[in-house]
């Protein structure tokens, strides 16, 4: 635990130690009764829900921005996003709620996966589309997500209560274990897997027919769907122990591949001469694809820095920098690899190369305001932090971390409003403690 009084001395003295300062970035990871019965869109029936629909989609608006972040953004090649968009509205038109807000972007997370928030906004892993080999398999994965958004699994499985969890779910888990290792591994591997992993085995079988069911409405064979099983059963084949944690939200491969397979058969049967678009998705993803072998390497290094071997990860990183200087993500897993072992101003010289790769995605701006901060420059940690925050408003954890550079710097009035706007988001856990402590201490409250 934490000592308050002599993170609060240290502060003032800038004299922050490694633990304190990795503790402020887990507590910086903060973001920020059923609705009962209804009909399902898919199946006519009655169902329990927790969300009514505008909550799914004020879920989406305010948690989503986030996780994607998390994930370190959309991938900055435009034509990919635009491509994955036009895919998932071949198939908006398909689904059973086609009035929802659905949104599609690829993301530059190097895991292997892709997850959706209840009202449809929808990210994919640049390490999922590497692996993809013709746009029905792509198809095939956005109908699968669509699946869980058009069924409602969020709103039945989860509800409100678990939705608040995830709000709070990073400061938790980095209060239980300051390991700068684990958390950037558990965070940079499942993803949202970790946030939505609530489905049943049910809902998984459910979402898998509405997919099949979208991607033949859509204009592709079913057997699409059949081969992106196949690639998932492959990749768990060569990385088992990974893939079971990866796939939290999406278990038996084997089972629902043998599934697809026989409805292309049989029901599907009339879609198999369709053509799976595979000469337009390799034209439409080749940027992508060349960067192939650093996401691998980025991937590789994940997975070390999951398991603490620090070094295996920096000689990942270091070769997927050396193949692609200029990716963002290989240079803030770079800043986090060097963090975990010390080596703060490296690490700060990576994140801040980040910063200027990518200026409009959040990430590198957090972990360099956090950087800046272990290193003893309040100032250069609120300049940072701010940027993250004009960026993405609304993380509870950034307001907090704004309130100790200001504190840092001396500047206790300042601190306080933000250790009271840090207080009316997030009540609970050791940054609330702390934030309540030092108003208490100023006499702010009594």
């Amino acid at each position: 635990m934490i000592s308050f009084e002599l993170l609060a001395r240290n502060l003032e003295r800038n004299r922050l130690s490694r633990r304190q300062a990795l503790w402020l970035l887990g507590a910086g990871c903060v973001a920020g009764g059923l609705s009962g019965c209804t009909t399902s869109p898919v199946t006519g029936e009655s169902i329990l829900v927790g969300m009514s629909e505008a909550d799914e989609k004020a879920v989406d608006a305010r948690v989503s921005p986030h996780q994607f972040s998390r994930d370190l953004g959309a991938v900055q090649d435009a034509a990919i996003n635009r491509y994955v968009g036009e895919v998932g509205g071949r198939l908006d038109d398909a689904v059973h709620r086609p009035g929802m807000p659905y949104s599609y972007r690829a993301l530059n997370a190097n895991y292997v996966n892709a997850y959706t928030f209840p009202g449809g906004a929808m990210g994919v892993t640049r390490g999922i589309l590497v692996e993809l080999d013709d746009e029905a398999e792509l198809a095939a994965l956005l109908g699968h997500e669509l699946g869980h958004v058009n069924a409602r699994h969020v709103a039945q499985q989860q509800g409100r209560s678990l939705l608040a969890q995830v709000a709070v779910a990073g400061v938790n888990i980095a209060a239980r274990d300051s390991s700068w290792g684990s958390v950037i591994g558990l965070g940079s591997q499942i993803g949202a897997s970790a946030l939505l992993s609530g489905y049943s085995r049910d809902d998984e079988r459910e979402a898998d027919a509405l997919g099949q069911e979208y991607l033949v409405r859509g204009g592709y064979p079913a057997d699409g769907m059949v081969r992106l099983h196949q690639l998932l059963v492959d990749q768990e084949k060569e990385a088992p122990g990974l893939l079971q944690t990866m796939f939290s939200s999406h278990p038996m491969s084997r089972e629902r591949r043998d599934t697809a397979r026989q409805l292309a058969e049989t029901r599907y049967a009339a879609s198999r001469g369709r053509d799976p678009q595979r000469a337009r998705f390799m034209d439409s993803t080749a940027g992508l694809r060349r960067l192939k072998p650093t996401i691998d390497d980025l991937k590789h290094g994940e997975t070390a820095m999951a398991k603490k071997d620090y070094r295996a990860a920096e000689t990942k990183f270091e070769s997927a920098l050396q193949r692609t200087p200029q990716d963002y993500a290989a240079n803030v897993r770079m800043a986090q690899c060097l963090q975990a072992t010390g080596r703060g101003r490296q690490a700060l010289d990576y994140a801040d190369s980040a910063r200027r790769i990518y200026p409009q995605e959040a990430q590198a701006h957090k972990v360099a305001g956090v950087l800046a901060l272990e290193l003893r420059d309040p100032a250069g940690a609120f300049q940072r932090l701010d940027a993250c925050d004009r960026l993405l408003p609304g993380d509870a954890g950034i307001t907090f971390l704004k309130g100790v550079s200001l504190e840092g710097q001396g500047n206790r009035r300042a601190a306080a409003r933000h250790y009271d706007a840090f207080l009316r988001q997030n009540a609970q856990g050791d940054a609330a403690q702390y934030a309540y402590s030092r108003l208490k201490g100023w006499g702010y409250v009594r």
